[in-house]
Order: structure tokens, then C-alpha cells, then sequence
């Protein structure tokens, strides 16, 4: 099978236009197939902020109220997706922004209250992984924001890192998949204060302990949720990285 390269970026990468730029330019160097897809959480908290909302997190994900709803589906599917459409554009990568809705490539259905209500947050159901390999075959490369639908009319808020996880699991059975998920710092840290703490490999027992005892907490909690969901369900190789490094030649290696 030809290979795909999934990359998922968000933090302030996304945020800032000059480490936007210098991402963009690494990620359009990417031989062969790709896809990208984003975040923008922190341009969403800071918009709430202005219009006077405030912004809850739990356990690394946003709880979701109507108002905050209305911020980040502006700010996901807007500001972010459409920046980045354009400055791929610009760097003659023929991109095409997407979210949950657009061709219904991504079903979810808002998440049951349980010990916590998270208001308008979806849970991924179905992907129809056959729509975005047309596109790729046609050298599209699908910009996919952290947004899904539940056919019902309504969008919702929806992890990026599962939105990437989920992608990477219906093109598997297309392509040969590494997901690479990069952020700020160079891989998954035992020391969340030293940079150059970074564990190589992690396999889902180290995961456990590591949360057991508080090593890994907050956002990098999902993210490796769903690397260890991905590699379960055939996706070749998962690597967690900086930004300027999305060659997957360092890092720290899902096993």
C-alpha cells in the first residue's frame, strides 16, 4: 500500500504566525500523502475570554456549554481551518479544509452525561474513510478541524487528537499510516520540567503506571489514549514529537 502521513498540530504552533509558517513549510516537504489535522484551543480560550466566557477544562478536554460551542466552531472552523487552507495554498499544497459534516466523512453523537456533563461534545461513530481516500488519490490533502456532526444538524466539539485517531484508523485499510502528533515539546516527558526527559518507546503498562503516578496527566492523557487505540486497530506507526520535528525520525514511539 502507498503510505500516508497523518500530523496532528495544535497549541500555540497553530496560534503564533511565525511557528505556524515554519510548521506549514516542514509539513508541505512531506513526501507522499498527507493529512492534516488541528487544533486551536488556546486561540478558542482566549476568544471566550474577550466575550466573556469562561472556559472549563477536565481532565485536558473543554467542557462545552452553547456559548462556547458557538467560540470554537468559529474558531476551529474558521479562523484556524481557513488560515491554514490558505498558507498551504500558498506553498502550492492543493488543500481542502474539512470538518465532521463536509461529505458527513465524520459521525458522532454528543456525549451521555455521566459523573461529568460535557455539555456539546461528540463521540466519534462513524468515519467514512473511502470519501477522504478519493480525495488524497486526487492529491487533496484534507485540513481537518476538531469538529464532527450528529446528522441531526447540530456540530460538535470534538478532541483533536481523537479526530486524528479516528482518521488514521478508517485509512488504514487505504494506505499505510504513520500518525505523528506533535506539539511543543519533544516527545512524551518523565519530567514535564526537563526537555530532554523524553521516553523513546512507551507501551500501554508504562502508560498506566505513568498516569498511576501523576508522571503523565491533563491533555497527554487522551493523546495516548488514542495512539494505543490507533496501533490496535492497524495503524502502522505512532509517534509523539515536537513540531519541528514531524519527520518521525525522533520523539517518543508508541509500542
Amino acid at each position: 500500500m502507498e503510505k500516508l502521513t497523518i500530523i496532528k498540530v495544535g497549541g500555540k504552533i497553530v496560534e503564533e504566525k511565525d511557528s505556524l509558517q515554519a510548521f506549514l513549510h516542514d509539513f508541505a516537504a512531506i513526501k507522499g500523502h498527507k493529512v492534516l489535522v488541528h487544533g486551536g484551543g488556546r486561540s478558542a480560550t482566549a476568544l471566550a475570554s474577550k466575550l466573556g466566557i469562561e472556559s472549563v477544562m477536565v481532565n485536558g478536554r473543554r467542557i462545552t456549554d452553547s456559548e462556547t460551542l458557538n467560540v470554537v466552531i468559529m474558531v476551529y472552523g474558521g479562523l484556524v481551518n481557513k488560515t491554514i487552507v490558505a498558507q498551504l495554498q500558498a506553498l502550492d499544497i492543493n488543500a481542502l479544509g474539512l470538518t465532521g459534516a463536509d461529505m458527513n466523512y465524520m459521525l458522532s453523537e454528543k456525549r451521555p452525561v455521566e459523573e461529568i456533563d460535557y455539555g456539546f461534545v461528540g463521540d466519534v461513530k462513524a468515519v467514512d474513510g473511502s470519501i477522504l481516500a478519493d480525495l488524497i488519490a486526487k492529491n487533496i490533502v484534507p485540513v481537518l478541524a476538531p469538529l464532527t456532526h450528529d446528522k441531526k444538524g447540530n456540530l460538535l466539539n470534538t478532541n483533536a487528537d481523537t479526530i486524528a485517531g479516528e482518521t488514521a484508523k478508517a485509512l488504514a485499510r487505504y494506505f499505510d499510516v504513520t500518525l505523528v502528533y506533535c506539539f511543543e515539546k519533544k516527545g512524551v516527558l518523565l519530567n514535564e520540567h526537563d526537555d530532554e526527559s523524553v521516553i523513546s518507546d512507551i507501551n500501554h503498562a508504562q502508560f498506566e503506571y505513568f498516569v498511576s503516578e501523576g508522571i503523565i496527566r491533563g491533555g497527554m492523557i487522551p493523546k495516548l489514549e488514542n495512539a494505543f487505540d490507533a496501533i490496535a486497530s492497524g495503524v502502522k506507526q505512532v509517534i509523539i514529537t515536537r513540531a519541528d520535528s514531524i519527520d518521525g525520525q525522533s520523539g517518543t514511539k508508541i509500542i
